[in-house]
């Protein structure tokens, strides 16, 4: 197995190339499809804040109410992830398992479901790649399987490629697909 010093990354900050929607801060163009924005959603009767915390929550037993609450309460996704964390010792929903996204994917289809303008402008992204861009954070391995990063690759036509499974990426497109699959 390669090290991760192997490869060099680029430059953290760039513009979104074209055929690319590029997930990073909130405030960006691809941000309202970060977990961390803030688009409420309902689950079981419940209100969250945002994705994050109901997909941190999400690890932990449904009758672990503690850690659910702790997670549930604040208006900060950072502060729901970061008590998530403290609680760790009780997730029974391994991060990045099979069940963790399928969890990703319920809190995807929650968000649509809940907010019209992500359903519309997920639909109008057409064919665009969707990429979780980690570059800035590292080659960390929950970086390189919820997102990726950009690393040199001389044969692309950009100058680089992405490295990572882009797992968030992937399943917004999934959604997509089957969205443009309903309406056609």
């Amino acid at each position: 197995m390669p090290s991760v010093a192997a490869t060099q990354v680029c430059a953290p900050v760039f513009p979104a190339a074209e055929g690319q929607i590029l997930i990073r801060k909130v405030a960006e163009p691809g941000g309202w499809l970060s977990n961390m924005s803030p688009h409420p959603i309902v689950y079981e009767g419940l209100k969250w804040w945002h994705a994050e915390a109901l997909f941190q929550a999400l690890r932990f037993a449904p009758d672990d109410e503690e850690a659910r609450e702790a997670v549930r309460a604040p208006r900060s996704p950072m502060a729901a992830k970061m008590i998530a964390k403290r609680f760790r010792a009780r997730q029974v929903v391994a991060p990045l398992s099979d069940q963790d996204v399928e969890n990703m994917g319920l809190c995807l289809r929650l968000k649509m479901d809940a907010h019209g303008e992500v359903r519309r402008k997920l639909i109008a992204s057409g064919e665009r790649l969707l990429v979780e861009d980690c570059s800035a954070r590292g080659r960390r391995v929950n970086n390189l399987f919820w997102g990726a990063v950009r690393v040199p690759n001389e044969d692309s036509p950009l100058g680089y490629a992405w490295e990572g499974r882009n797992m968030l990426g992937r399943l917004w497109m999934e959604e997509r697909a089957m969205l443009q699959a309903l309406i056609s």
